[in-house]
């Protein structure tokens, strides 16, 4: 709520043209002296200062009404009078007098504080000049606003006390009564369509038990006239394009507690389209136009397909330059038939230019960075297709939260524009850093840094550190992501993991691995890459009798195998090739909105390496608008891997693939489901199945970048279909091959949101089909709650 000096000071102006006549007549004379009569508070440099004669000046009669309306206008003084004595200029005033003490009672609706800010602004404060004036403009403006908020039986009184030496105490008591609801909107003269089918596309309503939260049963002018606008498009969208609206009244009751609303319309005739015609200047072949058309003769007439016909042909014409063209669709009715022609007038005006392409709101990107996304060119005709492109690829960009542009004319030329965006920067990177402790891996340390913008370049840079009492490991990745002109990106990496798994907790079991490689991805076209990549490991397995059945016979019967100390010992290098396309045409990197993500890929150690194997993985994201702001997301991954060749047996261990929790089917301890060793602990296996499909609940534009909460379903296992024994808990063989009854199900709320150490992840679930554990089956292993702290990027 804002009050401004404005419109409150006209009373003042309106008054001093009134008073004028207290400036003394007289003839024309030039004044030696200034005399101040009555100024108590009020400095006489002040008033000198707006007073707009001086000494030496000639005064006439029209010199001194403005004088007089000048100190009139500082809304210090109640009265003015100016008098002549000799020489000297006699200004006798009569100031206002001060606010000693102000008071607010009474208000629940509007927070006190919010109220006194407002008043402040306008003088209505301890210590400053009383203006009842002011004090009447602020009595009218709060009755407005209680009215705006529904509460028309609303009483402001606003009484002043005079205390003696030229001050007042001010009090505002507010009797806020009670809101205003919409008892029953009436539409008259519907044959067509029920009531309930039109109220339906409202936005104000009768009330329901969202409304203590939505206001739709509050009464507001705007809001009523939306709906009307949405009574109107839904009758002409289903054919009546003679509808019209004859007339609203509004009404409230007596005790001003019930609103009724009646609306007064003609349906009219349902007309069918005849014929569809093309005019004005054809810029561009007349076959891409009309194959933006909608509409088609024979079907019922409706404006949102004729609006949608419009919008396809200026984006068509945007295309090769014509960004500035009109479209307009006109329907002509032959009301004997009930038949109409659309004709659709192009005006294609110029073709527009793009003189330059300005990045604003950045300060901590190179200028390059962000110019390398663009498909818009300078000196190219402007396309708006490619404008578009241009801010997706932005936002995508990790560290760019929204970017929007504007097309600006060059002043004096109509043919040349500036392309300007608006670079709203996110966070390009965190420290992060944790301790923690559990059962299975006992006190764990990690740090973390990662950056997407490293000093301004856009490379990317990870550097991921885990140390514990049972493992630790320490990742360095580096990405250009613009490694050539022609878009390449190129990601260096090295690793080395260092698991033991000695406890009482889990099978004994030791794994160090040592990694180095790199990855290309190449693009194909705007939305396609083929990603190559190649790495060498170096890994070393150690097992003794007290490890699991299945970790020992991996290591015995794989690779290069020594036994000293009671340990058998496994190590082997591996060169592996990794090959995948990748289809993304995601809005953004984090939290998009529209779009699809699919990729395969295949990686494996090169044939004639010590173990050979492969690993493949499809994955599927899909974000789409289903009613209103409501959005359905997919997320589904299907991973299988196999040994190869006469001398491997199965999958690595560490290459198994494990499902459960965040990633996979939330609900279900993560990296639990599927097989289990003869100690009753996670092996993996070499088929894992995750879907999890999501509606996620609309949330203000403002926190869509940041924040994200979702009703989840998910479906999903981890099986083995060959090469690894397994046993039941007596003892007895047990199958993890492949069964659709064995897939896990579990639903329930999930929430996202981009903190500032990186993107935390929580979501409670209910398991569907958990099993529970008997003497002879391992049952489920269940976490309702859940969360994990990723990386931002």
């Amino acid at each position: 709520m804002m009050l401004t000096k404005r419109n409150i000071y006209i009373l003042a102006g309106v008054f001093s043209s009134l008073l004028v006549h207290e400036a003394q007549a007289f003839d024309p004379w030039v004044v030696r002296n200034f005399q101040l009569e009555g100024a108590q508070r009020i400095a006489e440099g002040t008033i000198y200062n707006y007073l707009p004669i001086n000494i030496g000046d000639t005064v006439t009669d029209q010199l001194a009404q403005e004088g007089v309306r000048a100190l009139y206008a500082t809304g210090f003084f109640r009265d003015v009078e100016f008098r002549k004595d000799g020489n000297a200029l006699i200004i006798a005033v009569l100031e206002r007098p001060s606010i000693e003490e102000f008071t607010i009672e009474g208000n629940r609706e509007i927070e006190t504080e919010q109220l006194e800010e407002s008043l402040r602004e306008v003088g209505l404060t301890p210590g400053r000049v009383f203006d009842r004036s002011v004090l009447e403009e602020v009595k009218q403006f709060l009755t407005e606003t209680y009215y705006s908020r529904g509460r028309y039986s609303v009483k402001v009184d606003t009484p002043v006390e005079e205390v003696g030496n030229n001050q007042v105490r001010v009090a505002i008591n507010i009797e806020e009564g009670e809101r205003a609801q919409i008892r029953q909107i009436n539409i008259v003269g519907n044959t067509s369509f029920e009531d309930e089918e039109l109220l339906s596309e409202f936005e104000l309503s009768t009330g329901n038990w969202l409304s203590f939260m939505r206001n739709d049963d509050r009464y507001a002018k705007e809001t009523l006239e939306g709906d009307l606008e949405a009574l109107r498009s839904f009758y002409m969208d289903r054919g009546f394009a003679d509808f019209r609206n004859e007339g609203v009244q509004v009404a409230i009751s007596p005790d001003m507690l019930d609103i009724f609303i009646t609306i007064n319309i003609a349906e009219g005739e349902r007309y069918i389209i005849t014929d569809i015609k093309l005019a004005g200047d054809m810029v561009v072949p007349v076959e891409d136009l009309q194959a933006e058309i909608l509409v088609n003769p024979g079907e019922i007439f409706s404006q949102q397909l004729i609006a949608g016909s419009e919008q396809n042909m200026l984006a068509r014409l945007g295309e090769d330059g014509y960004a500035f063209a009109q479209v307009r669709g006109i329907p002509a009715l032959d009301d004997a038939t009930r038949e109409v022609t659309i004709t659709f007038f192009v005006d294609s005006q110029s073709r527009v230019y793009v003189r330059r392409i300005n990045f604003n709101g950045s300060s901590n990107v190179d200028d390059e960075v962000y110019r390398r996304e663009m498909r818009q060119l300078e000196g190219a005709y402007l396309s708006n297709l490619l404008v578009e492109r241009s801010a997706v690829r932005l936002e995508r960009l990790p560290f760019v939260e929204s970017a929007t542009f504007e097309t600006n004319p060059i002043p004096g030329v109509s043919d040349i524009v500036d392309v300007d965006f608006q670079i709203d920067e996110g966070l390009p990177g965190q420290f992060g850093g944790g301790i923690g402790y559990s059962e299975y891996f006992g006190v764990q340390l990690n740090g973390n840094f990662s950056h997407s913008n490293f000093m301004g370049t856009g490379h990317q840079i990870s550097v991921r550190l885990t140390g514990g009492e049972y493992s630790s490991s320490y990742n360095l990745d580096f990405t250009d992501p613009y490694r050539n002109v022609d878009g390449v990106s190129r990601t260096l990496f090295l690793s080395h993991r260092d698991i033991k798994q000695f406890t009482a907790a889990t099978s004994p079991f030791s794994t160090k691995m040592s990694s180095a490689g790199a990855r290309w991805q190449y693009p194909i076209t705007e939305y396609q890459y083929l990603n190559l990549g190649g790495s060498y490991s170096y890994s070393s397995l150690i097992t003794n009798p007290w490890s699991s059945f299945q970790s020992n016979q991996w290591v015995m019967n794989n690779g290069e195998v020594t036994y000293e100390g009671g340990q058998f010992i496994n190590s082997y290098a591996t060169f592996d090739l990794a090959v995948g396309w990748h289809f993304d045409s995601r809005n953004r990197a984090i939290f998009p909105t529209a779009g699809t993500r699919f990729s395969i890929n295949i990686s494996g150690s090169v044939p004639s390496s010590d173990v050979e194997f492969y690993v493949a993985t499809v994955d599927f994201q899909k974000y789409m608008t289903i009613v209103g702001p409501w959005m359905f997301i997919i997320n589904s991954s299907v991973s299988m891997g196999d040994a190869y060749g006469d001398y491997t047996t199965s999958l690595p261990p560490f290459r198994r693939l494990y499902g459960g929790g965040p990633g996979t089917v939330r609900g279900y301890r993560e990296s639990w489901m599927g097989p289990r060793d003869d100690r009753g602990y996670p092996f993996g296996g070499n088929l894992m199945i995750g879907n999890q499909f999501e509606i996620a609940f609309p949330i203000p534009e403002q926190y869509a970048a940041q924040f994200r909460a979702t009703l989840f379903y998910d479906i999903g296992g981890v099986f083995d279909t060959g090469g690894v024994n397994f046993f039941d808990r007596l003892g007895d063989p047990i199958s993890y091959d492949f069964d659709r009854d064995a897939l896990k199900h579990s639903t329930g709320i999930g929430v996202e949101w981009m903190s500032p150490m990186g993107l935390l992840r929580f979501s409670f679930a209910k398991p569907l089909n958990a099993v529970e554990e008997t003497d002879r089956l391992h049952g489920d292993r269940l976490e309702e709650f859940q969360f994990t702290v990723g990386s931002a990027f």
